[in-house]
């Protein structure tokens, strides 16, 4: 075992690791996890409208597969060439799948191939000999549903990004059958029970993380699960989602949709973005960097983990993955052995 590493086993088991959420952000954390020979379940969002994952769901009639696709890549031990394949989106100039991403097409095609996008899923991490568990949020197409400040509401995560809107809050809806209350599947729920370490993102908090907690079965699970609970707060605030809100506000609109107090561990980046290095117009949704407000969040019943966890690249601002995954591991390991204890 590498001396930089910690120590990874708790009570001879790999330490049980679940995250939650979608979008760019979760794949890093993944990654990072799976260096550390963590037994992983990533639950993925599945109520992505935009880009291919949209055009996919719309045409095909099947759940959106962008953020499964990312996460599968991420856990996958195939070796480079294939997963660049798998990944590989076709060029704009070719008409028919102008836009696509290889992995999308094939995650829709075993869905028609499969009883339901679950066992599609099952399958193709089979396939792309996954080490660890992706499961989707849910087994049906899910629409994101918000409320804005200004009393009005909108449908589809598309167009409440593109509203020009500030979010207040956010449910979701069965996409086909819009009186059938949203569910998810009993393999989520157990690994959600089972986990030393549920993780909430990192993520937009209205269209990445919140969306798989609305499923009320899920979020209940979160909720109730003796694992210990952390948030990543994102290092930079959204515009029309988060704009100008601290590290503690984050932690209360998921505690508000919830109706509780549930999130024991936040953690927190504490190291400046350098003035001037951020590429305003490729990353032009994001606005400012996240202030901490750590009294509140303690006042919640939070504890905080605060670090440089702060990684320049591409003149953006992101999550440095191993020293998150390195964080969450110590947290496993200190919860596993709580729980060994109380047995």
């Amino acid at each position: 075992m590498a001396a930089n590493r910690i120590v990874r086993v708790v009570k001879g088991r790999r330490p049980k690791v679940v995250v939650i959420g979608g979008g760019t952000g979760l794949p890093v954390v993944l990654n990072s996890l799976r260096k550390e020979d963590a037994n992983i379940t990533a639950i993925v969002t599945v109520a992505d409208d935009g880009g291919s994952s949209g055009i996919i769901r719309n045409y095909i009639n099947v759940v959106p597969p962008g953020d499964i696709r990312n996460v599968l890549a991420s856990l996958s031990d195939l070796p480079s060439p294939e997963l660049e394949v798998f990944q590989h989106r076709f060029k704009s100039d070719d008409d028919f799948f102008s836009g696509h991403a290889l992995g999308n097409l094939i995650i829709a095609a075993l869905s028609e191939m499969t009883p339901n996008i679950f066992d599609a899923v099952q399958e193709l991490s089979k396939m792309m000999r996954i080490d660890g568990n992706v499961f989707p949020a849910s087994n049906t197409k899910l629409t994101l549903n918000a409320e804005f400040t200004d009393g009005t509401t909108l449908s589809g995560e598309h167009e409440i990004t593109h509203s020009g809107k500030h979010v207040k809050k956010v449910w979701v809806t069965n996409s086909d059958n819009p009186e059938d209350e949203p569910k998810t599947l009993l393999p989520v729920l157990a690994s959600i029970m089972q986990a030393d370490v549920v993780v909430l993102g990192p993520g937009s908090l209205f269209t990445s993380i919140l969306p798989n907690l609305m499923i009320k079965q899920l979020g209940e699970a979160v909720k109730q699960t003796p694992a210990e609970v952390v948030y990543i707060c994102n290092i930079m605030t959204q515009i029309g989602e988060t704009e100008g809100f601290t590290d503690a506000d984050h932690v209360k609109v998921l505690d508000d949709h919830l109706g509780a107090n549930f999130v024991d561990t936040v953690l927190v980046n504490t190291r400046p973005i350098p003035k001037g290095y951020m590429d305003r117009k490729k990353y032009d949704e994001y606005i400012n960097q996240v202030e901490p407000d750590f009294e509140s969040l303690r006042k919640m019943g939070c504890k905080v983990i605060s670090d440089d966890f702060l990684k320049l690249r591409d003149h953006g601002a992101f999550h440095d993955g191993d020293k998150i995954a390195h964080e969450i591991l110590n947290l496993a390991f200190q919860t596993g052995n709580r729980k060994n204890e109380v047995r």
